[in-house]
């Protein structure tokens, strides 16, 4: 049975896709099969892997015009694409039955078929990310090493506290990385040190350094590993990915 992580943070701009992407893709050279889902309605995760205007998407399963229909993007590697259409979904699924567990009963119908199955959430906390945490087992959370990167955490947490209490009991905070690190900047280390005394040891030790070449990878429709191998940010996603495993 596939382990589901959430990759979220409401926070914009903390590289949550880019981690969603590069995870899956790493777990996948671990020799994991590994599912994508683009839960995102700037559709960036999609964009990022070269998926543009895909016949079906999240957005069709989630209103139950269809089940999950995963695209494959290299073996083992699949993705479910998303679309600007999902922006409207929170106000079109707010009257139905059991709205938070759609995407929890959609997972199930292939859970069985994945090792991880990870959702790259939207930066919000709106019924898209209640969905994502209810349907996951772990939430994993990116943040920046940057003073601002603690602001509203507090609010995540305390969403992650409810979802768990009214709507997913098995549902745990997986760990806290750092990207966009650079180990120069006294305001980074610092940063790093707060979160380490703030979270303990759900803290990775893996930190995702600032690297060109995962910014430049999504432009050529491809992931870290497959746009330059020996990057910082393929080491990096690669250590990361290691470190999921050994906590699993």
């Amino acid at each position: 049975m596939g382990k589901v992580l959430s990759i979220s943070n409401h926070k914009g701009g903390v590289g949550k896709t880019t981690s969603a992407i590069n995870i899956g893709a790493a777990l996948n050279k671990l020799g994991k099969k590994v599912l994508l889902i683009d839960l995102d309605p700037q559709a960036n995760l999609s964009q990022s892997l070269g998926l543009i205007n895909q016949e079906k998407t999240i957005y069709g399963a989630l209103k139950g015009e269809y089940k999950l229909e995963p695209f494959t993007v290299l073996k083992g590697l699949d993705i479910i694409p998303s679309t600007l259409d999902l922006s409207g979904a929170e106000i079109e699924l707010s009257s139905e039955p059991g709205r938070e567990y759609i995407l929890k009963e959609l997972i199930e119908n292939v859970r069985g078929s994945y090792d991880f199955i990870i959702i790259d959430s939207p930066p919000s906390l709106g019924l898209l990310t209640i969905n994502s945490f209810t349907a996951a087992d772990e939430i994993i959370i990116p943040l920046q090493a940057q003073f601002l990167a603690m602001q509203g955490l507090a609010k995540l947490v305390e969403v992650v506290e409810k979802i768990k209490s009214r709507l997913n009991k098995g549902l745990k905070i997986g760990g806290v990385f750092i990207t966009q690190y650079d180990g120069r900047k006294v305001l980074n280390r610092d940063v790093v040190d707060t979160i380490n005394a703030h979270f303990k040891s759900e803290v990775f030790k893996t930190k995702i350094r600032d690297n060109i070449a995962l910014a430049e990878a999504p432009a050529q429709a491809m992931d870290i590993f497959r746009y330059n191998a020996k990057s910082n940010g393929a080491e990096d996603y690669m250590e990361l990915a290691k470190e999921i495993l050994k906590r699993k």
